[in-house]
């Protein structure tokens, strides 16, 4: 896992703004058409019919490239969204049902496991509001929650040595067990990111078509309409929504984790009461 991190850390725009790179790629567009138009100015008096229509047919085939770009980014950025939308779910779900099936441990263990469970919550509640580029703060707490899940196994063998029975400490095994995945299918689920040399190949495409429809403009001898400015603006934000969608815990849009902090708010809560938790209202629903 560190090495997947590392490998997200040092590409060279992953840590950078989603608007500073929305705004740098509106700037680059628009001085591409402007460098386009006037080179297409100086080809205009020897341009022919046939020129021209073979100017307007490239000018089709890069749009229809930019678009399947666009479709392409946009569907990966939104798949990793959604499994990283359903791994806090999956998580929030793991730990409230092994917090649940500590009532089934033997009375020297169980205190210790719940206050554990209680820990650890904590800390993945904290990991998750801490943005990605900022991965010393990050590595910190991601050790502190694997310090803690292992001495949660601790307390999983004495339950077994304690008591065997598979009814009771088996079933919480399990569920440790199911957390232990969720938390590891969490993490890879965050650092998976769409591939940079696609975005590169993306914003290259995106440059390259602002100067042929500034050339195609220039060789008709007018300005690029307001139509094509238009086109230039929607396709800047597209770019947006796409680098936002894939920076998780940064910009705009972010993963939803309502279900992880509900979760934690029933285990403070049972906690302090000294009571069998209640299923949580909204977000995780944990099974006996």
């Amino acid at each position: 896992m560190e090495a997947t991190a590392q490998s997200a850390m040092s590409e060279i725009i992953y840590g950078w703004n989603s608007l500073l790179i929305a705004g740098f790629l509106l700037i680059s567009m628009a001085a591409a058409i402007e460098g386009g138009y006037r080179m297409g100015r100086r080809q205009e008096a020897s341009a022919n019919k046939a020129t021209k229509d073979h100017i307007i047919t490239i000018q089709g085939s890069m749009l229809g490239v930019l678009a399947l770009l666009l479709a392409f980014s946009l569907s990966q950025a939104l798949q990793r969204f959604d499994n990283r939308n359903a791994a806090v779910v999956d998580e929030a779900n793991a730990i409230a049902t092994t917090f649940l099936r500590t009532q089934l441990l033997p009375s020297s263990v169980r205190s210790d496991a719940r206050k554990l469970l209680q820990s650890y919550v904590d800390l993945r509640v904290q990991a998750s509001t801490i943005s990605l580029d900022k991965e010393a703060d990050r590595e910190v707490l991601l050790f502190d929650a694997n310090q803690v899940l292992d001495a949660l196994w601790g307390c999983a063998r004495r339950a077994a040595a304690e008591d065997p029975n598979p009814v009771t400490s088996g079933l919480f095994i399990q569920s440790l067990n199911e957390a232990i995945d969720a938390y590891g299918r969490r993490i890879a689920a965050v650092r998976r990111h769409v591939p940079e040399v696609i975005l590169f190949l993306l914003f290259g495409t995106f440059v390259m078509t602002g100067g042929v429809l500034g050339y195609a403009a220039g060789v008709a001898g007018h300005r690029p309409s307001s139509v094509s400015y238009m086109l230039v603006g929607l396709i800047v934000v597209l770019a947006f929504v796409i680098i936002d969608l894939d920076r998780p815990r940064r910009g705009l849009i972010k993963v939803d984790q309502t279900s992880l902090i509900d979760v934690k708010a029933v285990i403070d809560q049972a906690q302090s009461a000294g009571a069998q938790p209640a299923v949580p209202a909204d977000g995780a629903s944990p099974r006996r």
